[in-house]
C-alpha cells in the first residue's frame, strides 16, 4: 500500500491556471474521491498525478518518493498506478485474460507467473470463468471488473478511476458501487476516485475532497461535509442544502448557538470556537426542516411553490419568512397533500453555522477530522 501526498500543487495550460494551491494527504489503503463539477480541474489532477501532465509548481508523492516536481516527473509506467478509465479501454481482439495480462506481457513478466497471477485476480473479481469470452460479450458490469483486474494483476500501489460510471445507466451504477468497495476490501490498494456525483462520492470514500475552480475547498469525512460545511460554496453543493442568514449569533462553547433565522429564535449547531457574530450564513437541508400542523409561537411562515410526489415521501418547495423570503425545500412523510400557494407553517429542527471566512486558515486545505 502507498500514500499520497500532493503539495501545493500548480498546474496550467499557456495562461489558462487550471489547478491552484491544491494539497491533499491520503492516507496508504485510503479510499478518496474528489467531488466538483465538469471544468473544477478534477480531471486534470487525476493526470498529473497518473504522469500524464507535469506540474508547474508543488510536489507529489507516492509511497514517500517524489515523483512529480518542478524538474522532476517520473512517467505513468513508473509510478506503480493503476487507471481506469470511463470506456475501460479494453482490446476488443483479446480476450478478457489477454486483456489482464498485457500489461504484464509487456513489462517482461515470465509466462508462468502472469498466468498465475492472471488466474488469481480474475477469480478475484468472480471472472474465472469468463477468461476466454471478449469484451464484446461482457456485460458492463463485468467489463469494469476486467478493467479493476487488470489493475491488480500489475499489482498497483495506487488505483486511479475516472469518473468510471458516468456513462452507465442507474441500476448497473449502483451495482458497480459495490463492486468498487469490494474491491478496495480485497485489493488494500490506496483508490483515488474521480466523479461528479456527489451519491458515489459520499458512499464509497472514506474522504471526500470537494473541488471548485481548482482548489481544494474542503476535504473531509462524507458526513462531516453534510453536516458540518466549511464555506457557502460546500454547502450549496453537498446534498440538497439551502444557504440562510442568520442574525444576533450567539455561540454557548460547546458546538450550540441561539440565534435568529428567518424572524425566530433558532437552537444551530456550530464549531466549538465560533465566536459571537451579528450575522453569519447557515446551512439548512430538508430533514432540518418539519412542517407544523398548528401555528406555534417560534414557526416560520412560508408559503408552497411547488409540491411532487416523490414515493415515500412529497418534497416541497416553499417560499419561508416574511421580511425577506428564501427558498427552503422540506420533505413530508407519506400520504402528504399540499398544493401551490397554501400557507403552511415551519419550524427549524436544525442547521450548521457555516464558519467565519475571515477567522478561516488562509492554507487551501482545511484541517481534517479523524477518521
Amino acid at each position: 500500500m502507498s500514500g499520497i501526498v500532493i503539495d501545493a500543487v500548480d498546474k496550467s495550460f499557456g495562461r489558462t491556471e487550471v489547478l491552484r494551491q491544491v494539497s491533499l494527504s491520503i492516507e496508504p489503503g485510503e479510499f478518496v474521491a474528489v467531488l466538483g463539477a465538469s471544468g473544477c480541474g478534477k480531471t486534470t489532477l487525476l493526470r498529473c498525478l497518473a504522469g500524464f501532465e507535469p506540474v508547474n509548481a508543488g510536489r507529489i508523492d507516492i509511497g514517500g518518493a517524489t515523483v512529480s516536481a518542478p524538474g522532476r516527473h517520473l512517467p505513468p509506467e513508473e509510478r506503480g498506478i493503476g487507471v481506469v478509465f470511463q470506456n475501460y479501454a479494453l482490446w476488443p481482439h483479446m480476450s478478457v485474460a489477454q486483456n489482464v495480462a498485457y500489461g504484464l506481457r509487456i513489462a517482461g513478466v515470465p509466462k508462468p507467473e502472469r498466468e498465475a497471477r492472471v488466474a488469481r485476480v480474475l477469480e478475484m473479481v468472480e471472472l474465472g470463468a469468463l477468461a476466454n469470452r471478449r469484451p464484446a460479450d461482457l456485460s458492463g458490469g463485468q467489463r469494469q471488473r476486467v478493467a479493476l483486474a487488470r489493475c491488480l494483476a500489475m499489482e498497483s500501489r495506487v488505483v486511479l478511476l475516472d469518473e468510471p460510471l458516468a456513462n452507465l445507466d442507474v441500476h448497473l451504477r449502483g451495482a458497480l458501487e459495490e463492486e468498487f468497495a469490494a474491491f478496495h476490501a480485497r485489493s488494500g490498494a490506496t483508490m483515488f476516485y474521480i466523479t461528479h456525483d456527489q451519491a458515489e462520492a459520499l458512499a464509497l470514500a472514506d474522504r471526500v475532497a470537494v473541488m471548485d475552480r481548482g482548489r481544494i475547498l474542503q476535504f473531509d469525512r462524507p458526513e462531516a461535509l453534510f453536516r458540518q460545511p466549511a464555506s457557502e460554496t460546500v454547502a450549496g453543493f453537498i446534498g440538497e442544502g439551502r444557504v440562510v442568514p442568520a442574525h444576533d449569533i450567539r455561540p454557548d462553547g460547546t458546538g450550540r448557538a441561539q440565534a435568529i433565522v428567518l424572524g425566530q429564535p433558532a437552537l444551530l449547531r456550530c464549531a466549538p470556537d465560533e465566536k459571537p457574530r451579528a450575522q453569519a450564513m447557515i446551512s439548512v437541508q430538508p430533514a432540518d426542516l418539519a412542517l407544523l400542523a398548528d401555528p406555534a409561537p417560534a414557526a416560520i411562515p412560508a408559503h408552497v411553490t411547488r409540491a411532487t410526489f416523490r414515493g415515500a415521501y412529497l418534497r416541497a418547495e416553499v417560499m419561508a419568512g416574511q421580511a425577506a423570503p428564501v427558498a427552503l425545500s422540506l420533505n413530508i412523510a407519506a400520504p402528504a397533500s399540499l398544493c401551490r400557494g397554501q400557507r403552511i407553517s415551519l419550524a427549524l429542527r436544525d442547521g450548521w453555522v457555516i464558519p467565519d471566512p475571515a477567522a478561516l486558515s488562509s492554507s487551501s486545505q482545511p484541517a481534517r477530522t479523524d477518521r
